[in-house]
């Protein structure tokens, strides 16, 4: 496995992959890796023969306030674990190399960031569509893969590759959780012991509302009874919590099994905001 740091040098790699006949799978990443973007690595590498992972902490999409400057960098250790995964190149421009002076062009996928995380993240998916557009545009690959824990961040994804004609298929990966149902998460790391024995309720709380949704339960009722666990388990703040169906993202009233739904949630503790998500009907991950 090797770095590089320039599209140029990517373009070439790439270039020769694919003369001998090689499909490519991209795993964008901003380091601060853990067994869930290794995850995304191996399911890459099911579907092509190179992997190519790249490392870059986006400016864009991080607001005021938000932890830009003490989000977590480690890029030896990721570099170990890529490697073990399977990666076969790690892409790591700095920030002039994607941002060059004089860069100008936004990216906004509407509608679907118009919920969820996009009131309380201004300008955060429009720093997500940026970057994800051009990294897939430097790449060509085949296939590019991202997680499920984001799964509002995917379906943006999913539709500015669509409606800007990109070539790329789109992967969704599981999310991976911890032994108590904690969606593995680079802010995972902020949590202090105490915090991190209240965040595996958020898993339970969701999964139980979810459950209950699939058995006709209102939708509205349980996220009002979700939210209010969520507190009384200790959480500083709740940002949302949320059935939605899982396509358009569209408010969710009662479940119909022909339209796939999830229950989302996004909190507040101490330094870490956590989101989840679960499908409504679809038995996954960890049970509460």
């Amino acid at each position: 496995m090797e770095t590089v740091s320039t599209v140029a040098a990517l373009r070439t790699r790439v270039r020769a992959w694919r003369g001998a006949g090689e499909r490519i799978a991209l795993v964008p990443t901003m380091g601060a890796l853990h067994a869930g973007h290794l995850s995304l690595v191996v399911l890459g590498r099911a579907h092509a023969e190179r992997v190519v992972a790249s490392i870059f902490v986006n400016p864009s999409q991080f607001g005021a306030g938000e932890d830009l400057a003490a989000y977590p960098r480690d890029d030896a250790r990721d570099a170990a674990m890529l490697e073990q995964a399977g990666c076969d190149l790690i892409f790591a421009p700095g920030r002039a190399e994607m941002y060059p002076p004089g860069f100008a062009t936004g990216v906004r996928v509407a509608g679907l960031t118009d919920c969820l995380c996009g009131p309380a993240r201004p300008g955060h998916f429009e720093g997500v569509a940026q970057v994800v557009t051009k990294l897939l545009n430097q790449a060509g690959a085949d296939f590019a893969v991202f997680g499920e824990k984001d799964w509002q961040q995917l379906a943006v994804i999913r539709r500015l590759a669509r409606d800007l004609d990109i070539p790329t298929e789109i992967l969704g990966g599981p999310v991976v959780r911890e032994a108590d149902g904690l969606a593995m998460s680079s802010r995972n790391r902020y949590l202090d012991p105490a915090q991190r024995a209240v965040a595996g309720g958020l898993n339970k709380a969701i999964f139980a509302a979810a459950g209950r949704i699939a058995r006709g339960a209102p939708a509205a009722a349980e996220m009002a009874a979700a939210a209010a666990a969520l507190r009384a388990a200790g959480f500083d703040e709740i940002d949302y919590v949320e059935c939605r169906e899982a396509d358009s993202l569209a408010p969710v009233g009662t479940f119909d099994a022909a339209r796939p739904a999830r229950v989302f949630a996004a909190v507040q503790l101490g330094r870490a905001r956590l989101i989840d998500n679960v499908p409504v009907g679809v038995p996954v991950g960890m049970a509460p």
